[in-house]
């Protein structure tokens, strides 16, 4: 019985991912990880991941991070880091480090990207890595008189080359280097060069896995949406950890740049990559100017949804049973919620225009949105409608959900103040409760 289950369990999350590759499949994603990844005994679970979002026919842009093998390749020469306005000065000495540090940091990346052992995940992957002068660098030079020597910033990306590469199917690698047309070499900043590449690529989506356990509230919960409008707020407002800073101005940055979508994601969770794009709510802190739900009238494609986010309700009896064909028929007097591919909440409204009355019907928001705004949204809309088409009355009839409905402005009413249309199909052996409210 437990395999039963199991395997059940197994065909429901695999069902429930398939919006997802569709979704995913044949967008551009840039994803930043730092040098801390490369240490993690848990890298090549993080690579298996990749591996598999190539395989999905995401075309990827790897941006890898190199701070602690920098630093430790500097102990090595008796030297310390020196930074300032939170930026490393690259001497001559830390200069070399850095090239030591991106071939090395390289070399790794793209042996793991290569393996193809049997039964691993790699097993026949075959992947292709394309790396190399994909980022043109300037240098920062003397910024209130400090001199940052071979600190540089991206001034191009060789986004033809780039977009050849991914066309082809390969991963792009780059590194947090730069080089200039005089043949100088720059060390960059990671943030910069992924949001950069993001920017000019006008990636699809722009994932930071970070050191940090995440962005959270004053309460220490998760955050797990913001605009960029109320992200630049943070930003002036809150007293952040240094990376979590740097990452958040970056999502900023890409998406008023025009990237659809900026991911926050903590990197020590296993899988944390495969949990932020295939589910539904992610685990991460999703940046983004668009609306993550989508309020809008119902069509044709949506009675699928409808049916499965109104079946509980109507097994317990708070909902009277529709058929699929009642459904159709009846679809235009629906509007949904949809929240990425899926549908969250339904509400219809069904005027009498004679009688100036409309009928608020078969309001539902699925089991893990409730609580939240939706079914406000819901209500606000309905009585919108309402209001458009003449109609200054709206009633419902309830067994369960009365209290919610006299909270939101509702008062009971009698059977004999239905119209008449409705006061015949009444059942009685349901016994609803009848409540009206006036919109003015």
């Amino acid at each position: 019985m437990k395999g039963k289950n199991n395997q059940q369990s197994f065909v429901e999350w695999f069902r429930a991912t398939s919006p997802y590759i569709h979704a995913h499949r044949g967008r551009t994603f840039v994803i930043l990880f730092g040098g801390e990844s490369l240490q993690d005994a848990g890298f090549e679970h993080l690579i298996h991941d990749i591996a598999t979002l190539n395989s999905l026919g995401v075309r990827l842009v790897l941006v890898h991070g190199i701070r602690p093998q920098i630093e430790r390749r500097l102990k090595r020469h008796g030297k310390t880091s020196r930074y300032a306005q939170g930026l490393r000065i690259t001497d001559a000495v830390a200069l070399d480090c850095v090239k030591e540090a991106v071939g090395h940091a390289r070399v790794e990346i793209e042996a793991l990207l290569s393996m193809g052992l049997a039964n691993t995940p790699m097993a026949g992957a075959r992947i292709r890595v394309a790396s190399g002068n994909f980022v043109t660098a300037r240098p920062i030079g003397v910024r209130d008189g400090v001199d940052f020597g071979w600190t540089g910033q991206v001034r191009r990306i060789d986004t033809a080359a780039i977009r050849q590469h991914l066309d082809q199917g390969d991963i792009v690698l780059l590194s947090p280097l730069g080089y200039s047309p005089t043949g100088e070499v720059f060390n960059l900043s990671a943030e910069d060069v992924a949001g950069f590449a993001a920017e000019r690529l006008h990636a699809d989506k722009l994932v930071m896995l970070m050191n940090e356990r995440g962005l959270r509230d004053g309460r220490r919960r998760l955050i797990q949406q913001l605009d960029p409008a109320q992200a630049g707020a943070m930003l002036e407002r809150r007293k952040l950890p240094d990376e979590i800073r740097q990452h958040l101005a970056t999502a900023v940055r890409a998406c008023r740049s025009g990237v659809r979508r900026a991911h926050l994601i903590d990197r020590h969770i296993d899988g944390a990559l495969l949990q932020e794009l295939f589910t539904r709510d992610g685990i991460g802190t999703l940046v983004t100017a668009e609306s993550y739900e989508t309020l809008r009238p119902a069509c044709i494609d949506d009675v699928g949804g409808i049916i499965e986010l109104i079946r509980p309700c109507e097994e317990d009896g708070t909902l009277v049973r529709r058929s699929r064909e009642r459904l159709e028929t009846e679809i235009g007097h629906f509007s949904v919620i949809e929240r990425d591919g899926m549908i969250i909440g339904c509400a219809a409204l069904y005027p009498y225009a004679r009688e100036r009355l409309g009928e608020l019907a078969c309001l539902v928001v699925h089991n893990d949105y409730r609580g939240q705004r939706f079914g406000d949204l819901l209500l606000a809309r309905i009585e919108q409608q309402a209001r458009e088409q003449g109609i200054g009355r709206l009633f419902v009839l309830t067994t369960v959900t009365s209290h919610w409905f006299r909270e939101h402005g509702f008062q009971p009413g009698d059977i004999a103040s239905l119209p008449l249309r409705r006061r015949d199909l009444y059942n009685y052996r349901r016994n609803a409760r009848v409540l009206f409210k006036d919109l003015g």
